[in-house]
């Protein structure tokens, strides 16, 4: 293998300047680095990367904070996903390698001791909760001017960088389409009250209903996990108000829980599309194959997932503006099969 000794040799310098201008450290002659880049690549030398990582003060890694839930398959998951292959290709583009961090519910959340011991030079967070231990471990972030980003989950009082998708928005359309097509009294399965896109779909719910004239009742509003068994769990209870037509449809805050829900129903003989309307939320692969395909509304979390990483590794997309700011980017709503009800 060839020796930087080698390299410093051919340019006429010191090994000390070799190691300067390949990690591009403090100032440098023009001259002089052209003489080393030149050596360097006639004798197809590759510095070692350990090496130039130690020189720089740079582990080359981009964290991304997970959270950790037995027995569920994170990465099967089109929510995480997504939004991981966005990171990743922007990562990749900016020439940094990802770090997962799994962090597990009960679990320590000492993200700064990640840059303390240089593991990672940025980190992105996902699946961030609105309780005190996930606030006091961003509050340490930002205290230490370490740079990270959070991903679907706002705290509007503290201004740390956010990618979000417009939520209200999104949830605003998915029930103002169900009353568009004569339903009067919808459902809402909502996740967590932890979770900042939880109270934008609530809050787009309740908009869509006040501007038809409808009549908002808490008892119309149901609790999962965002998972699809939370979902399913749900059917027994929404089955008797399908039935006893207290309710004519459905909202699920996403399709996961919309899915669960349907088959659920399917089991009380209520078909989504024949015996009540359902808009799903997401625009997952399974909205799509589901047997009637779902209506739900589509969030880019692929390009949410770019934008996070580009707002802390690329130069071009970073500013002191970007620093605190929320980036919320549109959402659409996609019509299939079973919003409309069928005529029997």
């Amino acid at each position: 293998m060839i020796s930087r000794k080698e390299v410093a040799k051919l340019a006429g310098v010191s090994e000390a300047t070799v190691s300067r201008v390949l990690n591009n450290v403090g100032p440098m002659k023009e001259d002089t680095r052209e003489r080393v880049l030149q050596a360097a690549a006639e004798l197809g030398y590759v510095p070692n990367a350990l090496a130039q990582q130690f020189a720089r003060r740079k582990s080359g890694n981009i964290g991304v904070v997970l959270p950790f839930v037995p027995k569920v398959h994170l990465f099967s998951t089109y929510y995480f996903s997504e939004i991981l292959s966005g990171i990743g290709e922007t990562a990749k583009q900016c020439g940094y390698d990802l770090l997962l961090i799994f962090r597990e519910p009960d679990g320590a959340r000492d993200y700064a001791k990640l840059f303390r011991t240089q593991k990672i030079d940025a980190c992105i967070v996902l699946g961030s909760q609105d309780v005190p231990e996930e606030r006091a471990a961003l509050a340490e972030l930002k205290a230490g001017c370490f740079p990270f980003c959070l991903v679907n989950q706002r705290y509007d009082e503290e201004p740390y960088r956010t990618v979000d998708a417009d939520h209200v928005a999104g949830s605003k359309a998915a029930v103002k389409h169900l009353i568009e097509q004569g339903s009067r009294s919808i459902a809402f399965v909502n996740g967590p009250k932890q979770y900042s896109n939880s109270a934008d779909r609530l809050e787009g719910y309740k908009e869509a209903l006040e501007e038809a004239a409808i009549a908002y009742v808490p008892e119309r509003v149901y609790v999962g996990n965002y998972s699809r068994k939370s979902g399913y769990e749900l059917a027994g209870q929404l089955a008797e108000q399908i039935r006893s037509g207290s309710i004519d449809a459905v909202f699920g805050a996403n399709d996961r829980m919309a899915i669960g829900l349907m088959q659920g129903l399917r089991e009380h003989e209520l078909e989504a599309g024949r015996h009540y309307a359902l808009v799903g939320y997401d625009d997952s692969d399974g909205s799509r194959i589901i047997s009637p395909r779902l209506s739900t509304v589509s969030v880019p979390f692929y390009e949410m997932g770019k934008l996070a990483a580009a707002r802390l590794l690329d130069p071009k997309q970073s500013s002191e503006e970007a620093e605190a700011g929320c980036d919320v980017l549109p959402v659409s709503l996609i019509q299939r099969e079973t919003s409309h009800i069928k005529n029997n």
